[in-house]
Order: structure tokens, then sequence, then C-alpha cells
């Protein structure tokens, strides 16, 4: 992989080079392609599987960001669809029982998913000290987080400027097979971001009962700043967190 040095910057594909802007800065790579052909081919075998595990867990990853859509909105980073992928493919790659090119999310270990930060830039451990509880009562379909009594100051790391902090949590039902998916959210009052106590609080959120598919529980931290009475986003959200901090299976 090259980088663009000059001063014209240049995006889009010219003969075999493809120009580009990443992280990184500007960026130049060769174009890489295979006819269609050619990937009938059986020696293209394992390309083939390959792409059909790809598109799997593409699919199955876009399932998880819409089932959040309503937080991810406030709390994810720039990069969650290419680092969600690669932990969901890491899923696909759990699976012991399917065929080469057949991997799947739900054959695979979906509890690999736990701790998944929807913003890296703020992982909810370095965010939030005080320990919490979770529950997931599949009979029922009550799916519960608990935070313990606690002192904002002292439980919860906010950025400069924060006034007040906002608990939220979200859990979701998802059937990777059927694409389909049910959600909950649950969310705190807006919380004085100084050293009073708060009581216990607890999320609960109430899925279908007797559910066989995978249920995800996150849990984040809003940060906000005050002005004349309102809450205003702090950064827009770029410092809230969002964590997959429980998954049940069947």
């Amino acid at each position: 992989m090259a980088r663009q040095l000059g001063i014209t910057k240049l995006e889009g594909t010219i003969g075999d080079i493809t120009f580009y802007k990443s992280k990184d800065g500007m960026m130049a790579r060769q174009k890489l392609s295979v006819s269609a052909n050619r990937l009938s081919d059986p020696a293209f075998a394992r390309v083939r599987e390959n792409a059909q595990e790809f598109g799997r867990a593409g699919k199955a990853g876009k399932l998880v960001r819409s089932a959040f859509n309503k937080l991810l909105s406030k709390s994810a980073d720039g990069r969650v669809i290419s680092r969600l992928l690669q932990a969901i493919m890491n899923v696909q790659k759990s699976d012991a029982t399917s065929a080469r090119g057949e991997r799947n999310v739900w054959s695979g270990n979906a509890k690999l998913l736990k701790g998944f930060n929807f913003n890296i830039n703020s992982p909810l451990s370095t965010v939030i000290s005080e320990q919490y509880t979770t529950t997931i009562n599949r009979a029922t379909g009550v799916a519960s987080v608990s935070i313990p009594a606690y002192i904002p100051l002292d439980a919860i790391k906010a950025p400069e400027g924060t006034t007040h902090v906002k608990l939220i949590s979200a859990a979701a039902v998802i059937n990777f097979l059927s694409e389909t998916y049910q959600s909950v959210f649950a969310s705190s009052a807006g919380i004085v971001y100084g050293m009073q106590q708060e009581a216990l609080l607890t999320l609960t959120h109430n899925l279908p009962a007797n559910s066989i598919d995978p249920i995800f529980l996150v849990l984040g931290v809003e940060f906000y700043q005050e002005f004349n009475g309102i809450l205003y986003q702090l950064k827009s959200g770029s410092f809230n967190a969002l964590t997959i901090i429980a998954v049940d299976v069947d």
C-alpha cells in the first residue's frame, strides 16, 4: 500500500491504482479483480467460501447495529462497522459444525461479542468504576442491569464540561437466521454530575418470553452539559460509552 506524497490529492481509480482517503491520510493501492468466470474455477473454492462467510458476517453485523441503532446514533465511533464485522467473523470462526463457506453466527459462540465497545474511544470499563450486575430470565423475557448506590463523581469518569450524565441500556433478542430482532430501551433521568449519593438504579427491559434466540444486553453512559435549563450532548456524543455487557444463548 502506498501513501500519496504530492500536493495534489486524488480520489478514485486510474488504471489499476485506486486512490482513497483514510485515517492515515491519502493512500493508494493496486486494484485487484477476479473475473466471474475465474471465480467458478475450482482453484477459487476458498475465495468463494470466504466471500460467502464475509457476506453472512456483514448481514449479521448490520442486524446488531439495527437492533441498537437508537443508541448507536449517539454512541458509536467512525469505525464501528468494520470493528463489529471483525468481531462477528470471530464468532463465525467458532462454528465447529458447519462446512467451510457455511459457518455462521447462530452456530457459533455469540458470547464472544460480550465486551464489544461500540465507541472504541470511550470503553465502558474506563468510564464506570462501579460494579454492576446483569440478569437475563428467558422464561419471563426480563433482562436488567443494576448499578448499586453510587456517587457520580467517584463512579463515573466524565470529560471536562460535563454537568449531567445519563445511564442508558438496551436489550435485544436477535434471530440471525431470519434476520429479525426485537429491542427494548431504557434510560435514567439526567443525573447531576456531583458528589451526591445516588440510589440503586435498575434498568429493566421486557422481551418476548421463552425466546430461543440469543439475547444481548448493552449498557452505556451519555454526557451532557446544561445550558439555560436544557441538557445538550457533550461534543455531539463523541465521549459517550456503549458496550455489550451480557450475551445469553439458549
